[in-house]
């Protein structure tokens, strides 16, 4: 009889933090750079308030659920994706909230990596009386926040790579031709992912073969930072981007410095970097050094072979979004996904881990994280 007791308990338990876990995912794209966190609340088995961290600046996800409180909090249990904060910063420490309100027990999923917080949050609440339970469905939590453990702990972005091929591996025809490879399902799916990342990354080929606009399609998403890599400044005010600068947020690196082009941007509305050159282009790890410094803490990449090679090779890419069309297209001089000068040989190419597959009407996207990028073989960093 204990153990089915202790059984359902812990049935219960579950529900509660996924019940954190999906309203923490709708911060999604607001929050940044600070964490996705859902907090639970539960009093004789009911949920009695809830919340999550709805955008940066904004309450955190404890002190919104205490807002939603229906009854008194003292003596209940509190379900939280990350480790309450317990320092001053644009709101109040959760950690003085949760004594205040009395709570109980405390359940936390992921372990903040924050210095100002790693531990300390814990720590208060034990100090206190507060019995907690750390690493609860923590494999769960973690998954949502690998933006922010990156980002927090290297003060750089975490930069995923997107794009659509067909079952060949070609990106566009020998005509440059490609729409579309893939299905609605499929770039449906791409305008969610860039209202999921605070920036959305493409080269100067890109932008003058496609004439792109980079935003996000759908209505009350965030919109990222389009940053445009234009060694040269060849990007023509009149492109669909510049003309859009004052709506979308958009930057342009570049190596560079040409008062008279760099103006002509400004007047659009287009923020310039300049930026250290690389091989005669422009030094991506310096760029996400910037883009780190700027509180960008994800970056998803939306261009050609040349620019994903350059990413791969300088070993920035953390994971990859490959959507996999069912046509094959052909032809020696049709585009491919990574080009450059590419591995010498399989074992320098990028090694990739943690496969996850999902369908997507007619099409197949695969991901899989980054265990390191292209190989230094050639000499050529």
């Amino acid at each position: 009889m204990n153990d089915r007791i202790l059984c359902d308990e812990n049935t219960d338990r579950n529900r509660y933090m996924k019940r954190a876990l999906e309203l923490a995912r709708n911060g999604r794209g607001f929050a940044a750079p600070n964490p996705l966190v859902g907090a639970v609340i539960v009093k004789d088995g009911k949920i009695i308030g809830e919340g999550f961290h709805e955008r940066c600046g904004g309450l955190h996800a404890e002190r919104n659920a205490f807002a939603s409180l229906t009854q008194s909090a003292e003596g209940a249990d509190m379900y939280v994706t990350l480790e309450p904060c317990c320092h001053y910063g644009r709101t109040p420490p959760c950690t003085e909230a949760i004594i205040e309100n009395k709570i109980a027990r405390v359940f936390v999923g992921s372990r903040d990596p924050n210095p100002l917080v790693a531990g300390k949050g814990v720590k208060m609440l034990r100090e206190h009386g507060i019995k907690v339970t750390e690493d609860f469905m923590r494999e769960e939590c973690d998954e949502i926040n690998k933006a922010f453990f990156h980002y927090i702990t290297t003060k750089t972005p975490y930069v995923v790579m997107k794009y659509a091929m067909s079952l060949d591996g070609k990106i566009a025809a020998y005509t440059g031709a490609s729409k579309w490879i893939t299905g609605e399902k499929a770039r449906a799916h791409v305008h969610e992912l860039r209202g999921l990342y605070s920036a959305v990354l493409a080269g100067i080929g890109t932008v003058l073969a496609d004439d792109p606009m980079l935003n996000c399609r759908i209505e009350n998403e965030h919109q990222p930072l389009r940053v445009i890599v234009d060694s040269q400044l060849r990007i023509p005010p009149d492109s669909k981007i510049c003309r859009s600068a004052k709506e979308y947020p958009t930057l342009v690196a570049c190596v560079c410095d040409d008062k008279e082009k760099t103006a002509a941007l400004e007047e659009r509305g287009v923020q310039v970097c300049v930026l250290p050159a690389k091989n005669n282009r422009t030094d991506l790890r310096a760029l996400m050094k910037k883009l780190g410094e700027m509180q960008i803490s994800s970056v998803l990449i939306e261009g050609g072979g040349e620019i994903n090679e350059s990413a791969l090779r300088e070993n920035i890419v953390d994971h990859i979004y490959a959507y996999i069309a069912p046509v094959v297209i052909g032809g020696r001089d049709a585009k491919t996904p990574v080009e450059g000068l590419g591995a010498d040989c399989p074992q320098s190419g990028a090694i990739l881990e943690n496969r996850r597959l999902t369908v997507l009407g007619d099409d197949v996207l695969l991901e899989y994280d980054v265990k390191r990028g292209i190989a230094d073989v050639h000499g050529d960093n």
